[in-house]
């Protein structure tokens, strides 16, 4: 029996710092800790300024969902008030928000993920040379088409939003510049143009035919475009027995809307949606180089325990919903939402390939409603409603990043922000053991991983882990 001690990291094609400490027991993980090692304190930060300073400050937590930061932020600081957003502006910030998130799936599963499969390690597979020429760092064809797509899809954002990243345009009343007809026209052609990139290039076929698949089988036996040459190698290498997680999956709804939420809110476990209650959410405290006890966010705390004194690994806090573990994520969205193919992928568990593959119908179906909503653009309304913000109360704004679940929580006392805390979807996967010694999601998706003799950055850890689409920087904020 051999056994070891391994750490991982720091991660590259992360956004911020990773560290995972592996036990490796005869060629297989039996632990895993992860650590998130760089602490920002944006928390902390927000203490004392003036609430609408949130909308300013916390979109640089993150450059690439900084949308999603200023989306909550505004949701939040709407709640406090009591008021939605206009019709108008609510639909323009769901198309800003639509935007962000499906360039950060592309570039996740082009640039990110699927570059492991070019490595020398995977040399003689039958697909390996399609792999490198597809999709090696810098190189492969799929990397430059995307960010190609990508950098033309982003003008949508700077023509409603100003600028990417870190655009002011999404404020708790609406938005700050009303597209005109013109605009309207420029956004739809925008949208045909990066629609033939997902049928020519990632898909192989009409969107409507990839976002209408039904069934597991049919998912992970898409044979066309990227999407197929990623299925055939998942295949080949097992990744849909690889990187279980809990079987419980979170979304706090997508893009809202007038009429509701574009993609549901809940939490699914064991072939049932049940309602969400965030009430039920608390930040554990136990394993995090953090002080204080657990609360639930609205009482929280972002106090650094500057000793690192163990039990900590981590300065990730411990999410926890009904004091369990949940994923989240796009999978756990596509789930949530009912949708047929990921709830069929659901019951065999989350995996690798699962978690790919909901990103993948994901970027699907957002472009239909991106496409909706680009068609209700009525320029003659109007995009913003004033919105006077209390000098005392609270508020939650909830949204959905690509990476999942995201929260704000504001305290306003005598017209300052009193307390902020945030849990990104990061925070959720990646979090350390809690009170219970219950591992996180990435934790528990890691134990049984293959490392191979001399290994010292596994492949199958590095899949796993890339799977969830780590983003440290929001983790800690």
């Amino acid at each position: 029996m051999s056994q070891r001690s391994l750490l991982v990291g720091p991660f590259n094609r992360v956004e911020g710092d990773l560290e995972i400490r592996l036990e490796v027991e005869d060629g297989h993980v039996t632990a895993a800790y992860a650590n998130s090692p760089l602490f920002r304190g944006f928390e902390a930060m927000l203490q004392g300024k003036a609430p609408l300073d949130a909308l300013t400050i916390t979109p640089r937590i993150c450059g690439i969902c900084s949308i999603s930061q200023s989306a909550a932020a505004a949701a939040a600081l709407g709640a406090v008030a009591g008021r939605p957003p206009a019709d108008q502006g609510a639909l323009v910030a769901a198309l800003l928000h639509g935007v962000e998130n499906v360039c950060d799936h592309i570039t996740h599963f082009n640039l990110f993920f699927c570059t492991d499969f070019a490595r020398p390690a995977y040399a003689g597979r039958a697909w390996h040379d399609r792999a490198v020429a597809r999709f090696t760092a810098m190189q492969g064809s799929a990397a430059r088409d995307c960010v190609e797509a990508r950098a033309q899809l982003l003008h949508i954002v700077g023509m409603l939003g100003g600028k990417w990243p870190h655009t002011l345009a999404i404020q708790p009343g609406g938005v700050t510049r009303a597209p005109t007809a013109r605009d309207r026209i420029r956004i739809a052609s925008t949208l045909r143009a990066f629609r033939l990139y997902l049928e020519r290039v990632l898909f192989g076929a009409p969107v409507e035919l990839f976002a209408g698949l039904e069934t597991a089988e049919a998912v992970l036996g898409w044979d066309r475009g990227d999407a197929g040459l990623f299925m055939e190698i998942a295949r080949d290498l097992g990744l849909a027995q690889s990187g279980r997680g809990p079987g419980r999956y979170l979304s706090f709804g997508a893009y809202p809307l007038p009429g509701g939420r574009s993609f549901a809110a809940g939490v699914w476990e064991g072939g049932s949606l049940a309602p969400l209650d965030t009430g039920e959410i608390v930040e554990d405290l136990s394993h995090a180089w953090m002080l204080g006890g657990a609360a639930h966010p609205r009482e929280g705390q972002t106090t650094p325990d500057e000793d690192m004194k163990d039990p900590g690994y981590s300065w990730c806090k411990a999410p926890r919903l009904s004091g369990r573990t949940v994923e989240t994520g796009a999978f756990a969205r596509q789930v949530v939402d009912g949708h047929p193919a990921a709830l069929d992928l659901a019951r065999a568990g989350s995996s690798v390939s699962a978690r790919v593959a909901g990103r993948l119908l994901e970027i699907a179906r957002t472009q239909l409603l991106l496409e909706s909503w680009a068609g209700q653009i009525r320029p003659e309304e109007h995009f913003m409603d004033v919105v006077d913000i209390p000098h005392d109360g609270q508020g939650e704004g909830l949204v959905e990043a690509a990476r999942g679940a995201l929260g704000h929580w504001i305290s306003i006392a005598d017209g300052r922000i009193d307390r902020y805390q945030i849990i990104a979807p990061t925070t959720w996967n990646f979090s350390p053991r809690d009170a219970a010694g219950t591992p996180g999601p990435v934790e528990s998706a890691l134990v049984g991983a293959a490392v191979g003799e001399g290994e010292d950055t596994p492949l199958s850890v590095q899949h796993i882990v890339r799977s969830f689409d780590p983003c440290m920087v929001c983790t800690v904020h």
